[in-house]
């Protein structure tokens, strides 16, 4: 009997390491986003943990590309009112996300979805057309595409006039460039007036010339260059700008937001930068997972941004 018992503890203890092992390898293949999703679904610390009402897959342009779709993350406690909403309005928040404008899908990044519902937001978390099958001005045009789907189908309790850009990375160079460059909006009907405001994360926007593959696969083939370059449209009428970075930062240097910020600046627009101490270009990005929330404040800075201007 004894050995019997021994030799299950045995059994029982090989299989909860192959469990083990196998949960670790399934958490490493999802790779970087996924496993922070995954994270702030998990958490059982101090945080949000409300699960908003998510619309899915809604589709925007020509909707033939599996990729020109976006979800709709639904503000806390917006659901159930009655249909004069109760006399509250909400901001918009559309999330564009970073991954060398080759990387990602907008499932990866539900976590930021959940976390500016609970702050008040629709959050809108689009995915677009990626490199190398699409190259530049592709996920631009999708960027604009986006937002004018949006503005023109706003949420049932959306404030028409607050809606906001937020990317990260590639999708902060995005935002910014849809934003900053007139004619991508003007394409779709619209100027970018209609924004109330930009926030980027870690975002590239004066990189040229280009010195990475994945910069020079996406944006390489395009004949004018300085096309590219968000801080070749900074102007001073442009909407209030956040720029966040970290000093730690050496995928996108913080110098990216620190010349955008000096060139709106001497336009005399409205910009505001912050530059987070000990924080890299992931780190940014984490820091809206609820169990990394300590890492920066950006979920309270982007909040601040749009409800005063300043952080």
């Amino acid at each position: 009997m004894h050995r019997y018992s021994h030799r299950m503890g045995k059994i029982l203890l090989a299989v909860l390491l192959l469990a083990v092992l196998a949960f670790g390898i399934w958490f490493y293949r999802l790779g970087g986003p996924a496993q922070l999703d995954l994270a702030d679904r998990w958490y059982w610390g101090k945080g949000d943990s409300a699960q908003p009402m998510v619309e899915t897959d809604i589709a925007y342009g020509s909707g033939d590309d599996p990729r020109q779709r976006y979800d709709v993350y639904h503000p806390a406690n917006a659901d159930g009112m009655e249909s004069d909403c109760e006399g509250r309005r909400y901001p918009t928040l559309i999330f564009f996300h970073g991954g060398s404008w080759r990387d990602g899908d907008k499932n990866s990044y539900a976590f930021v979805g959940r976390a500016f519902a609970e702050q008040g937001f629709y959050v809108v978390v689009a995915d677009y057309r990626k490199s190398p099958q699409w190259r530049f001005p592709s996920f631009v045009e999708d960027a604009a595409r986006v937002i004018a789907d949006v503005h023109r189908n706003p949420g049932r309790c959306a404030d028409p006039s607050r809606l906001y850009l937020i990317g990260h990375s590639a999708g902060a160079h995005i935002a910014m460039l849809a934003t900053l460059d007139r004619k991508w909006l003007r394409a779709e009907g619209l100027d970018p007036s209609i924004l109330a405001g930009v926030i980027g994360l870690a975002g590239p926007y004066d990189f040229y010339p280009f010195t990475s593959d994945a910069a020079r696969i996406a944006l390489g083939q395009w004949p004018k260059p300085n096309d590219t370059q968000p801080i070749q449209f900074a102007r001073g009428d442009a909407p209030p700008l956040l720029l966040l970075t970290g000093d730690a930062d050496t995928t996108v240097k913080p110098r990216n937001s620190e010349r955008l910020m000096a060139k709106v600046e001497s336009l005399r627009g409205v910009v505001v930068k912050k530059l987070y101490p000990g924080i890299g270009h992931s780190g940014i990005i984490m820091a809206i997972s609820r169990p990394f929330r300590s890492l920066a404040p950006v979920v309270k800075d982007v909040v601040d941004f749009t409800q005063t201007g300043n952080i």
